[in-house]
């Protein structure tokens, strides 16, 4: 056998990527991380070039999913500089009357909050916020025979309907937003089937654990992961692009931490006709259109619940934002986005000088699109929180070309790794048993174009890997790093 550089050669240093460096090192691999920025992290970083003093997440900010990572919590990632801040709420939903509806830790305060609809709220949430242990093993893999049965298949009834049809369950306006706004990270419209998933999944996570940030940004997670890295022997080139499968250190396993196409792209003759044009047909989704905040105070919203929250997701009633996310997927701008906003700064007073604050918020638009949505997301902002403008003292603006640029997995501005529809949310990146394996024996996918797909939560590296261990060397995982 040809005398090799390494083990495994990781291509990427997001979450994903450098959770399957980690675990492998672990294993007792030797890892080698390549990486086309002059910073590791993907879609996981935190910078401070907008204003002195003033920390943004330049991507991913609130982490639902990464605090209940199986994952993180066997790399013990707090034990390698990661610590995760709560808000008081988890998530608050404003309305134009003044008031605002409030996703609460406690189902219980959930189901007395939401009046008439929260025996018909707690009764879809209550199962599995009750087992979240076994909940979170089984939606955090890939799609298989389920250990616990009962609970996936409860779970699967109302997780594979759409949001349009499980939402009128509720009688009243509030409960109905409210789970929209969950669903509606999905990045779909909200009448496809599987939408509602991504609306239980958030709220359960909420009552069962938080909705937290990482203090002192995101880069704190992607930080500890490379820590985990190298504590084990592995280590980490950067800017270093890869284009071909030559531009590689020579290694008995290769793992990608990037989208279908571009494994397609890279790997080329090396995989096999049919699979290759499988990965060439992943589609991907509708973009982002983001905007960071160096703030003077507080965004002033009217509810006061919506100051309390580390998320605020503004987009008024089921009905505009059903519209609004309709119409990203078909290709048409919307005069009244649902906006995502974040304020990290409001409980982790690392982020910004005293008494100044951060603001993160985006919205969803078609793909690729080059409509500036910088006036729109503002006006969003503003008819909840009336004198938002005048506390404004820096932007920094992400159109989805932008978006692009400065993570090139995020193609044509798509955050997710991939569409998620009910196909690709199940089969991605191409209908095979093992979807992290490709058709060449040495070369692997583990990015969030694989299960369980987009969120910085390192699952889809941990599989991978886990994959690469089985295969290329015939070994199991530690006991310390398995997930059963």
């Amino acid at each position: 056998m040809a005398q090799t550089e390494c083990d495994a050669v990781i291509v990427g240093a997001g979450p994903n990527g450098l959770t399957a460096a980690a675990v492998l090192a672990a294993a007792g691999l030797s890892v080698v991380v390549v990486e086309r920025n002059a910073t590791i992290g993907g879609g996981c970083r935190t910078d401070s070039d907008i204003r002195p003093g003033f920390l943004h997440d330049s991507c991913a900010a609130v982490h639902p999913m990464g605090v209940v990572s199986p994952i993180f919590q066997k790399l013990r990632l707090v034990e390698c500089g990661l610590e995760w801040v709560s808000a008081e709420l988890p998530l608050a939903h404003p309305f134009d009357d003044g008031h605002a509806a409030v996703l609460y830790r406690s189902l219980d305060e959930t189901r007395k909050a939401l009046r008439s609809d929260g025996e018909v709220w707690a009764r879809l949430m209550r199962a599995f916020v009750d087992r979240r242990n076994e909940f979170f093993s089984e939606v955090l893999r890939p799609v298989r025979i389920p250990r616990h049965p009962l609970l996936m298949m409860r779970f699967g009834a109302y997780g594979l309907q759409s949001c349009d049809r499980l939402r009128r369950r509720f009688a009243g306006d509030t409960a109905t937003a409210l789970f929209a706004g969950c669903a509606a990270h999905s990045f779909r419209p909200l009448t496809e089937p599987g939408t509602a998933s991504f609306g239980l999944v958030l709220a359960i996570a909420a009552h069962a654990i938080d909705w937290p940030v990482a203090a002192g940004g995101s880069q704190r997670i992607v930080d500890a992961l490379a820590r985990a890295v190298q504590a084990n022997g592995g280590s980490l080139r950067l800017e270093c692009e890869v284009r071909t499968l030559s531009d590689l250190p020579t290694s008995r396993a290769v793992v990608f931490d990037l989208t279908a196409r571009q494994v397609a792209q890279i790997a080329g003759d090396a995989l096999t006709p049919r699979y290759r044009d499988q990965l060439m047909r992943f589609a991907y989704g509708p973009a982002a259109f983001k905007i960071d905040y160096a703030l003077s105070e507080r965004i002033p919203w009217r509810a006061p619940e919506c100051r309390q929250a580390a998320t605020v997701h503004v987009g008024g009633t089921y009905d505009e934002i059903a519209r609004s996310e309709a119409d990203a997927a078909a290709g048409r701008i919307n005069d009244r986005p649902f906006v995502l906003v974040a304020q990290q700064s409001n409980f982790d007073r690392s982020r910004a000088p005293g008494g100044q604050h951060t603001g993160w918020a985006y919205c969803h638009v078609p793909h690729g699109s080059t409509a500036d949505m910088t006036d729109r997301i503002e006006r969003q902002i503003e008819r909840f929180a009336p004198g938002f403008r005048d506390t404004i003292l820096a932007r920094r603006v992400r159109p989805p070309a932008t978006i692009e640029v400065h993570n090139p997995n995020m193609i044509g501005g798509d955050i997710c790794g991939g569409a998620n529809t009910l196909r690709q949310s199940l089969f991605r990146p191409a209908m095979r048993w093992n979807p992290y394996a490709t058709s060449h024996p040495k070369l692997f996918i583990g990015s969030s174009s694989t299960p369980p797909g987009g969120g910085v939560h390192g699952m889809c590296g941990y599989w991978a890997a886990e994959t690469v261990l089985a295969r290329v060397f015939q070994q199991r995982l530690p006991e310390r790093l398995r997930i059963d």
